[in-house]
């Protein structure tokens, strides 16, 4: 018998959440990325420590490869992958702690967490983390949910999803996003 598939994964309600929210801090991410307080290699040490928890196995083939690139050492990756933090960046720790318990608790982190987090770092520097960490939380369980449907097709569903509820997320992303993109730029300009 397969093993139970166990793994977090979208709805098509969480995901329109998810991709509306993404789309409204959308500029959050673009200044994460040009600002530079965020470097290339703890960016990546970031979203290595969030697929750590959601298990993505796409995010994870693809972040290790640009971690690499981006000079982040083989040691700190398997530490990453394996959730262990204790021999990573003493000033990178807080943050990638707090990107660990961003994803265990599904994106509703506790109010101290939150307060230590943009006390450590500041409100540019917590933003520019935080973008990184919402981007790719969505790359995990939009992965993940490409996952359960394969599962699906080998008779192993995951527990409480639907045949619905897995295509329309991965359909879904090609109606959606273009939508709330479109929307958005509505509502931006309607605001100038």
């Amino acid at each position: 018998m397969a093993e139970e598939f166990n793994k977090r994964i979208y709805t098509v309600d969480t995901f329109c959440r998810d991709i509306a929210e993404a789309i409204s801090h959308m500029g959050e991410f673009r200044d994460a990325h040009r600002s530079g307080r965020v470097s290339r290699a703890f960016a990546e040490r970031i979203m290595l420590a969030v697929t750590s928890v959601n298990k993505c196995r796409y995010c994870s083939y693809g972040h290790t490869r640009a971690a690499l690139a981006a000079g982040v050492p083989e040691a700190d990756i398997r530490n990453l992958a394996a959730g262990e933090l204790d021999k990573l960046p003493d000033d990178e720790l807080v943050a990638l702690t707090y990107a660990q318990h961003y994803a265990e608790s599904q994106g509703n982190p506790d109010s101290t967490a939150w307060r230590r987090f943009v006390e450590v770092y500041g409100d540019d520097r917590a933003r520019d983390i935080s973008a990184y960490i919402r981007m790719i939380t969505i790359g995990n369980l939009y992965g993940n949910t490409f996952d359960a449907f394969l599962s699906r097709l080998q008779f192993n569903p995951a527990p409480g999803s639907s045949l619905g509820q897995e295509l329309g997320v991965l359909f879904g992303a090609f109606v959606f996003i273009p939508c709330e993109l479109i929307r958005g730029r509505l509502m931006r300009r309607a605001y100038r």
